[in-house]
Formats: structure tokens, sequence, C-alpha cells
């Protein structure tokens, strides 16, 4: 038996392994912390450090190896364990440098899985899909709050679960969002593989090919967020490829298949019947009544009224029922929850025009949520497609679209797209390589063909990096142009902070 197999505690003798961490973005950090905390015996290999992070490092004593993305660093031949951050693709040169020295790799999520009970082990509850995994791990979260629950929201959404298992007083429960990427690394069996309490995925659309190397991999990664599940999978009831994951997942005896869906709900799904949420999942009478969860109103304040967000929070509603949230504990937690910025946010209301920043929308299947909740709109779309298609979303959506305004550097599918599936809307081209400039040109091309009653609607449906930092950076900037002209104009009203 290998040393690795008795590492399954926090309580286990890590003392003086020797750890190689790829990657000191906040995953690798954490790992780098938690591992030194366990005794063990680290590197830190990286493209580039920042120097907040290198002084830290060098506090606790921790070799830091910058190198090239092509380089094999020397490092690598002397650790008995890689942890990898979940950025680096498959073939990475580092990843592949470790395989070919038969060192075993883990991710992030194993590593806390393992070192879970340093407190408390808390129940994890684990959350997947192409869009909405942020907003319904927040809810989860909310919801268990409510119902008096100690937890925490971690993960991918950007606290690293490894802060939270080293918190000091403990948790009842994590909700745990999990990228495809983090679940790619995940081991199906064995002393590493999760046994989570529950899961969801949420959807799934093609997305990150470019990564996984093809849809079917990015389905299987996907999948695996079913692995071990003891209580509930949750899927989605109108996305058939979610229902396929949980009948071919392995799950634990007693394991219960919960649905949800926009409609009248099965005897173990959660659904909508004449605009309130009711859930036919979680009660003894279950083929022959339904407990009232909340109403379609109910969701309005929080800005989760659209159709794709209220899938959302029947998704977070059956995990939290399956922990044992009161009915009563999710609908207070709906009435008192509010959205991260950039999801479906209204930015103002200016000359009668809503501008709405969905700047997390980074790729078409995010992006299908928002459109599908205005009309008419001017879209604002483009960035980074990743190998994902935008002409279906085009024409699917061509009637409620005026007018499209272009940015990013992969203009040239959605131009496509428009000419062959929507030739008399209005196409405006952004074609500045300036990241300054770039969203007040598209918020004035926008606003010219956007009528009394519109929507000018930032959905890119496209990642950012190509000209921005990140989607927050995108939206902010998206902000600031649309109050730049409200400043000169006549406005109904903005929401401060935008």
């Amino acid at each position: 038996m290998s040393r690795l197999d008795d590492l399954t505690s926090w309580h286990a003798d890590w003392k003086g392994l020797r750890v190689a961490v790829l990657g000191l973005g906040v995953t690798g950090f954490a790992a780098v912390d938690t591992l030194v905390e366990l005794g063990a015996d680290v590197t830190a290999i990286a493209e580039r450090v920042d120097d907040e992070r290198r002084t830290i490092l060098g506090v606790l004593g921790v070799p830091i190896v910058e190198a090239g993305r092509d380089e094999s660093p020397a490092a690598l031949s002397e650790a008995e364990l890689v942890i990898a951050s979940p950025g680096l693709r498959p073939d990475h040169p580092w990843l592949t440098a470790a395989a070919e020295r038969g060192i075993p790799m883990w991710g992030d999520i194993e590593l806390a899985w393992r070192v879970r009970d340093r407190v408390r082990a808390a129940e994890w509850i684990l959350v997947t899909g192409t869009n909405g995994k942020t907003t319904t791990t927040q809810l989860t979260a909310h919801m268990l709050r409510e119902a008096g629950r100690r937890v925490a929201p971690v993960g991918n959404i950007g606290t690293p679960v490894l802060d939270a298992v080293r918190d000091p007083e403990g948790f009842d429960a994590l909700v745990v969002e999990l990228s495809s990427f983090q679940l790619h690394s995940l081991p199906v069996d064995g002393p590493g593989a999760l046994w989570p309490h529950s899961a969801a995925c949420l959807n799934i659309d093609d997305d990150h090919l470019d990564w996984h190397g093809s849809a079917d991999a990015y389905r299987a990664a996907k999948g695996k967020v079913y692995g071990n599940a003891r209580v509930a999978a949750v899927y989605n009831v109108e996305d058939d490829a979610t229902m396929r994951l949980v009948e071919d997942a392995d799950v634990v005896e007693g394991c219960r298949a919960i649905g949800f869906s926009l409609g009248v709900p099965g005897p173990s799904d959660l659904g909508i019947v004449d605009g309130v949420l009711v859930d036919r999942a979680f009660l003894d009478e279950r083929r022959s009544s339904a407990l009232e969860l909340a109403h379609l109103d109910d969701l309005e304040p929080a800005g989760l009224r659209s159709p794709h967000m209220a899938r959302n929070v029947l998704a977070a509603a059956a995990l939290a029922r399956a922990v044992g949230a009161d009915p009563a504990h999710v609908r207070e937690a709906i009435r008192s929850f509010r959205l991260d910025r950039h999801r479906t946010e209204l930015v103002a209301i200016v000359d009668g025009v809503r501008f709405v920043d969905d700047s997390k929308a980074t790729n078409p299947h995010a992006a299908e949520g928002s459109l599908s909740a205005f009309d008419p709109v001017v879209w604002i779309v483009g960035g980074l497609f990743k190998g994902a298609d935008v002409a279906p979303l085009v024409a699917k959506h061509a009637p409620r679209v005026a007018a499209a305004v272009v940015i990013g550097v992969d203009r040239a599918p959605v131009v496509e797209a428009f000419a062959r599936h929507a030739p008399g809307i209005p196409v405006v081209e952004v074609d500045t390589p300036d990241t300054g400039s770039v969203m007040r040109i598209a918020v004035e091309a926008a606003a010219s063909h956007a009528e009394p009653g519109a929507t000018v609607l930032l959905a890119p449906a496209a990642a950012s990096m190509d000209q921005f930092v990140d989607y927050a950076e995108r939206g902010d900037r998206f902000a600031d142009a649309v109050r730049e002209r409200g400043a000169r104009g006549d406005h109904d009203g903005s929401r401060p902070g935008g």
C-alpha cells in the first residue's frame, strides 16, 4: 500500500511528504498553506508570483521555482505528490512531466476531502453545471443558514475549500461549487474519492471544449459530481443530459434522483404550479400532494424571476430540503437573497431604455437565460468563444433582437451567424483594441438603436480575457459607460454601485 493511501485524515502522518504545488493562484496558495500546516515538505512551482505571496511563502520557508510553461522543473523529480491548479490543462507540460515520472497528482478538492476532519467533518453538497453554479451554491448555503446550520459556500465560487476545512469553528455543511476542471481530476474510487451528501448538475451545454478536448469529455467530467452521492442526486428535468448523467452515476444505494423544472412536478420532483414553487419530493404523501415553498412574486426582489434563475432557485431548494431545511426556511431565504453583481444586474434606465449587465454570461448557454428574459433587446455580444458555437443562440433569439453590437476578438462567428440567420438585423462591430474605449463605443452604438422600452443587454456569450482582466472588469466598464451616458441625458434612475 502506498503511503498516500493512508493520508485520508488531517490527523494522519503528513510530515516530510515531498509535495510540488503547481500554480500559485487562489487554490494553489491555499494548498501550499495547508500542506505546510500539515508538516509536508512543499515546493511551489509557478510561472509568475506576486510580491505579497512571495513574501508570505518566504516566511513559511517554502521554496519557489519560477518556470516557463514549456520547462520541466527539476523540483518535480524529487516530489512524491503533485497538487495541480485546476486551471492547468491536462496536456500542460508540467502535468505531462509528472505523469512520465509516475508521480501521483491530486487537485485541491481531493486534498480538501482527505483533510476535512481537522475540526469536524462537514457534510459536502456539490453543485456543478455549465451555468448557474454560483447563484445556486449561494442560494443553497443561504437556505441552510436560514435553517440554523453553520454553512459556507466554497470551491470555484472563490473561497478555497481548503480554507473552509481549516476554519477553527468548523461547519455543519459546505456547499461546494465545482468547475469541470476540478471535476476532471477527481478520482471516482479509492481513498481520495468524494462521498457527498447530495449533488446537483444544473444543466449541460458545450463549454471549455478547448480545455477538455471534446463535448463527451466535458460531460464525463460534469458527471463525476454524482459519484458516491448518498442522499440526493438533483437534476434538471428539462435537460436530458443531466438526467442521463444521473442514470449513469454510481451512487450509494438509497440515494434518490430528485428532478426540478418550471413545469408541474412529478412525485419526486420540485416545480411550479399556478405561480407557486412546490416540493413533491420531500414529503410522505408526495404522490397525492405537494408542499408550498414560495410564490414567483417572492423571487422578484432578488432578481430571480427569470426562467433560468427560477430553475436555480428550485435546484437550491431541492439540495437544501435534502439536508433538512423546512419549507419556511426556503421561503425566507428566497425573500432575503440578493444576487452577486454582473448577473442580470440592472445598471440604469436612461431615456426609457434599460441597461442590464450580464457580463457573467461567459458562454452561449449562460446568455440564453438573460436573452430569454427581455424583449426587445439590443444585444452587446462577443469576446473569446473557446470553441463554443454562437450560431444556434443567434438563430433562436433573433426575433427579440433589435440590433447587435459585436465586441471582442472572435467577432467573425457572430457577424456570420447574423448574416445567415437574421440578415435584416443591424449589426455594429466594435473593432478597437483599446480596452478603455470598447464599452464606451459599444454602449453608444447600442443606445443609438434602442427605442424607449427596449433593453440594452450586455450578455457576451463569451469569455472576457481577450480584452479585459475578467468578466467583472468587463461589466464594470459597461456600467461606467452607461453612467456616463446617463449623466449627459434624462434618466429614470440607477442602482447605486451598478
